[in-house]
């Protein structure tokens, strides 16, 4: 793919960055395999000059638009505003992309430098009096224009970003509203900084045998190997990062040390140190407030929901209480059921939050049999890896290559091309699968190329999948528990939106509603499971052979364990982010008092914590999630439905269903609204009553 930016580019530009003038990749072509980032040749230093120019550039290319002589047309603004900036969406992905992944005190200082300009130069674009004048008039008049569904989509989305993004406003409220996304922005970046660096201030030294009472050996070796690592004199380490705290709380007899774990973790942010995220969080929530109500909205929730699924806030509570209280109801009775081990044990103590895992697993192994050590031989990464290949390959006829030759960012980050059921290139996929003090927490997928058209030609995507999960210890290969391996599945389910979504314009290229989203994602969860695939790659890592049917059967048993906790600490979460964002906030807002007030409203049992607290609740810091929290189980009522549709057709891998959801849910969802393409797919609107099913609830 060629660049004809780069005749505008001064030499010296082209030369700057590192001290021996070695040139910055982003100004030249890459040179590289599939045209992949040259991460091998990128430097620090190359992200700001890139950005800079990257600016330029497209505020040039948007002044070309505005200064056309010739009235406004679809080509001539439309595609020529969905097609200009090329520069930055080279370098920005990249950027984002290792500020996540691989992030370092050098890119965090650049960032503080870059977003500001970045969100600057958006608000100058979205806010232009003159380009929204153009993109209006061709809005106007695209019932005569004979355009085609798609083409019309793109006009009418251009048409509402510019409105959601304050075209429309008076002069003085434009300029009020880009003071505050460049404030918000700011913050968001904030907030995430000391996230991580909360994350990675916490370490708990075993010193002592006793500190390692209840260890399965897999646990004491991975924590032995972190304090190596760390370079920390003693018997292990236990971190904030997942593959270290859960095994931890869920095994270790001793509850004084689960109890600092749980409570470090929980903590994070609101500590009253220098990372402190409450005042930040508080300005957030009012910031988004002035916003909301500057664009007409009552409040940030209104003007999220405006363009999801759920339409509206009154409709996602309804959603959420109709699951909220069986839900609670069930996790009480799992209270009483541990409750009762404790006493039954002896002990003379209320179960607390950090006991919670711990008494589960006993409580998990006395119903059914089943401990996770039992289960964690037959999930060696590269078999569920193997696993996602070989359904992507049933459902969708897709193969995978390793490409050793294509340069990545950090060595522990393979790289595969993605062939299509016709042997054609579909795209290039990153996978990046354990923690780093560089790397933030959780799990995600993003893209350092989108797919998309230029010219009437396929640009093919580069996506990426990074995940925190259990390293190699012990002479092992990284085991991972069954919860890692479904969200291998989920995040790889995202990775399959980008790479088959077909739009051909920038704008309708994988464009659905946030509570859409996650059915791509979650359906694939459903399938990890399934006899016909588990036994094909749940594999013994030493001797090969397949999970025996009776551990399937115990897996099968116990699929409702724990789902009271599970749904109510993820439903807790998502009402308070709902709360935060419909609330009416004063110019001083207790952070902790919000949330516990929130948290009672609710009738939050003591011993469960929501999944995120405010002060770490990095979902709802950028504007993704923000108001969105609630996707997952909206989407999960989709997916469930949506697999029911394979399973009654007897068929795993029916070929006409895959076709179907390709089309519909994959690869058109440019054309339609999420409703609509669902029953495309479907037949008919989703029933929630497979959802209830599977989470236990009925």
């Amino acid at each position: 793919m060629k660049r004809l930016f780069l005749i505008l580019i001064p030499l010296t530009m082209m030369m700057s960055g590192c001290a021996d003038h070695a040139p910055n990749p982003f100004f030249t072509d890459y040179n590289t395999p599939f045209d992949v980032p040259p991460f091998d040749r990128i430097d620090d230093e190359h992200f700001l000059p890139a950005i800079e120019e990257g600016i330029r550039q497209h505020q040039a290319e948007i002044d070309d638009i505005i200064n056309d002589p010739e009235p406004p047309t679809y080509e001539n603004t439309i595609v020529a505003y969905d097609q200009a900036g090329g520069l930055l969406r080279m370098v920005t992905p990249v950027f984002r992309g290792l500020r996540s992944a691989e992030t370092n005190p050098r890119l965090q200082e650049i960032a503080r430098e870059a977003t500001p300009m970045l969100s600057a130069h958006s608000n100058a674009i979205r806010m232009n009096q003159d380009l929204f004048a153009r993109i209006q008039a061709v809005y106007e008049q695209r019932n005569e224009l004979e355009l085609d569904k798609e083409q019309m989509r793109v006009v009418e989305m251009y048409y509402r970003d510019f409105e959601r993004s304050g075209a429309a406003l008076a002069e003085a409220e434009r300029e009020q509203l880009s003071k505050l996304n460049e404030r918000m922005s700011m913050i968001s970046l904030q907030l995430g900084e000391n996230q991580l660096a909360e994350t990675n201030a916490f370490q708990l030294k075993l010193e002592t045998e006793e500190d390692l009472v209840g260890l399965p050996e897999s646990v004491r070796s991975a924590a032995a190997e972190a304090a190596e690592k760390a370079g920390v004199d003693a018997l292990g380490i236990v971190t904030l990062h997942n593959p270290s705290w859960i095994p931890f709380l869920r095994y270790s007899e001793r509850r004084d040390l689960r109890e600092k774990v749980f409570t470090a973790y929980f903590m994070r942010g609101d500590n009253d140190n220098e990372h402190d995220n409450k005042e930040l969080f508080s300005e957030l929530m009012q910031r988004r407030q002035e916003m909301s109500r500057l664009l007409g909205f009552n409040n940030y929730a209104e003007y999220f929901q405006a363009i999801q699924m759920a339409e509206k806030p009154e409709n996602v509570y309804d959603f959420l209480y109709e699951i909220w209280e069986p839900s609670l109801e069930l996790a009480k009775q799992e209270r009483d059921q541990m409750q009762a081990i404790i006493e039954r044990e002896g002990g003379d103590f209320d179960l607390e939050p950090w006991d919670w895992w711990y008494y589960a697993e006993i409580l998990r192994k006395e119903q059914y049999d089943l401990e996770d050590a039992e289960l964690k031989p037959y999930f060696a990464i590269e078999n569920v890896r193997e696993g996602n290949f070989l359904l992507a390959n049933k459902l969708f006829g897709l193969t995978f290559e390793p490409r050793p030759e294509v340069p990545v960012y950090h060595e522990e980050v393979e790289a595969f091309e993605v062939f299509d059921q016709d042997g054609s290139h579909l795209g290039i996929l990153f996978i990046d699968p354990h923690p780093r003090p560089g790397k933030r927490g959780g799990a995600w997928c993003g893209t350092y190329r989108s797919g998309a058209y230029e010219d009437g030609e396929k640009i093919h995507p580069i996506v990426t999948i990074v995940m925190n999960f259990s390293r190699p210890s012990g002479g092992k290969p990284a085991l991972l528990t069954w919860d890692e391996t479904t969200t291998y599945f989920h995040e790889f389910g995202h990775a399959l939106h980008n790479f088959f979504a077909d739009g051909r314009y920038r704008r309708t290229s994988r464009s659905v509603p946030r509570d859409f989203v996650e059915l791509p994602s979650q359906i694939l969860e459903n399938f990890a499971g399934e006899p016909r695939l588990l036994n094909k790659y749940a594999l013994h890592y030493e001797t090969g052979e397949r999970m025996p049917d009776r551990l399937q059967e115990k897996m099968r048993n116990a699929e409702f364990f724990n789902q009271g906790f599970i749904n109510t600490e993820y439903i807790a979460a998502a009402i308070l982010d709902m709360d935060w964002h419909t609330a009416r906030h004063g110019n001083e807002i207790d952070v902790r008092a919000f949330e516990e007030e929130s948290l009672r409203n609710m009738g939050l049992i003591k011993e469960i914590k929501p999944r995120y607290r405010t002060t770490y609740f990095g979902h709802i810091f950028g504007t993704g999630y923000a108001a969105g929290y609630y996707v997952y189980r909206w989407a999960g009522v989709l997916d469930a439905d949506a697999f029911m549709a394979f399973k009654e057709s007897d068929d795993l891998f029916n070929q006409e269903l895959a076709e179907r959801f390709r089309k519909y849910i994959l690869a058109e969802n440019a054309l339609r609204d999420g409703m609509e393409a669902y029953v495309k797919f479907r037949g008919q609107e989703p029933d929630i009553e497979p959802f209830l099913v599977r989470s236990g609830l009925k």
